[in-house]
C-alpha cells in the first residue's frame, strides 16, 4: 500500500514537471521544451491578455519563433522536430515538414504563424464571443497551404491594398515581422482599429539596437538572446537578466523595475560567465561548453 502511495505520488510529481501551469508559471521557458510543452504559447498569451486587460492597445511580442534559432537555415534536429511535430501539424500543411518543402524552407515565417494563432485566441476575448482577429505577414508564407487557421479569420500581407480594404471594426491584429519600429505607426493607421489590440510579432531585428521598442508599444513578452544569457520579460513583470550556464539551464542574475539599456544588462550578465567559466561558457565550440 505504501509503495503505491509513493509510486502515485511520484507519478503526480513527474505530470506536474512536464505539464506548465495554466499561464506558462513565472520565469523564462525551459530552454527548449518550453516550446515544444506550449509554455511560451501560454506565457506569450498571458501576458499579452494581461497586457490587453490594463489598457493596452498597442502591443509588442518578441521571442525565438524556432528553438535554437541560431542554426534555422542548417535544419538541426531540433528545428525539425519543431517543424514536424508542432508547426506543420497545428497548421493543418499538406504533406507535413518534410526536406524541400515550403515549410521547411521558411520555417521561421510559418513558425510565426503558428505563433499568431495561439496569441490570437487570447487576444481576442475567445471563447466567450471575441473580436475577429486578423494575422499580417511580411514574411514568404502561402497561407493556402494553412488548412488549420484557428481564431484567425483572415490572412493577408503588410500593407497591400487588399488587407487594408478587408480590414473589420474591432479586428485584433497580429503584425508578423513588419521592419523597422520606424514603419509601425503608419502600419496602426493603415490597418487597425480605433481601440483594438494591434500587436507587433517577432519583428527580426531594432534599428534601435536596444531592447524592445521606442513607439510606446507595451513589451508585453519578450525573450532576447544576448551574450552568455538572456533577456526576459512577461507583463506586467520587471524586465530579468538571465545567465545561460554550460549545461544549458539559466539563472536569474538580476531584475529592473524599468527596461534597462541593452549594453547594461549583456555587460552585467557577460562579466558573470566569465568570472564563474572563463572561456569556458561557450554555445558553439567543442570543449568549452558546446551544447548546440
Amino acid at each position: 500500500m505504501k509503495a503505491a502511495i509513493i509510486a502515485s505520488l511520484l507519478l503526480v510529481q513527474q505530470s506536474l514537471a512536464l505539464v506548465p501551469f495554466i499561464d506558462g508559471g513565472k520565469g523564462m521557458p525551459k530552454l527548449y521544451n518550453g516550446w515544444f510543452n506550449e509554455q511560451v504559447s501560454k506565457q506569450a498569451s498571458s501576458a499579452v491578455s494581461r497586457a490587453i486587460a490594463a489598457g493596452a492597445t498597442n502591443i509588442e511580442v518578441n521571442f525565438p519563433p524556432v528553438p535554437n534559432v541560431d542554426e534555422v537555415k542548417f535544419g538541426t534536429p531540433l528545428n525539425q522536430k519543431f517543424g514536424k511535430s508542432v508547426v506543420a501539424r497545428d497548421l493543418g500543411i499538406p504533406g507535413g515538414y518534410k526536406p524541400g518543402s515550403d515549410v521547411s524552407r521558411q520555417l521561421i515565417a510559418y513558425s510565426n504563424i503558428y505563433w499568431a494563432k495561439r496569441i490570437g485566441a487570447s487576444a481576442s476575448g475567445a471563447p466567450l464571443g471575441g473580436k475577429p482577429v486578423c494575422c499580417l505577414s511580411a514574411e514568404p508564407v502561402n497561407f493556402n497551404l494553412i488548412k488549420s487557421s484557428g481564431c484567425i479569420s483572415r490572412f493577408g500581407s503588410v500593407m497591400s491594398q487588399e488587407a487594408r480594404k478587408q480590414g473589420r471594426n474591432g479586428e485584433v491584429i497580429l503584425c508578423v515581422n513588419p521592419g523597422g519600429e520606424e514603419t509601425w505607426d503608419r502600419l496602426v493607421s493603415a490597418h487597425g482599429s480605433p481601440g483594438a489590440p494591434f500587436i507587433v510579432m517577432n519583428n527580426a531585428y531594432s534599428t534601435t539596437y536596444n531592447l524592445g521598442n521606442k513607439r510606446g508599444f507595451e513589451e508585453a513578452y519578450y525573450l532576447k538572446r544576448i551574450s552568455k544569457g538572456w533577456v526576459f520579460r512577461s507583463f506586467p513583470g520587471p524586465w530579468c537578466a538571465y545567465l545561460e550556464r554550460p549545461d544549458g539551464t539559466v539563472e536569474l542574475l538580476k531584475s529592473y523595475d524599468k527596461k534597462p539599456e541593452l549594453r547594461e544588462i549583456a555587460t552585467l550578465v557577460r562579466e558573470e560567465s566569465f568570472q564563474r567559466y572563463a572561456i569556458n561558457n561557450d554555445r558553439w565550440t567543442p570543449g568549452f561548453g558546446e551544447r548546440l
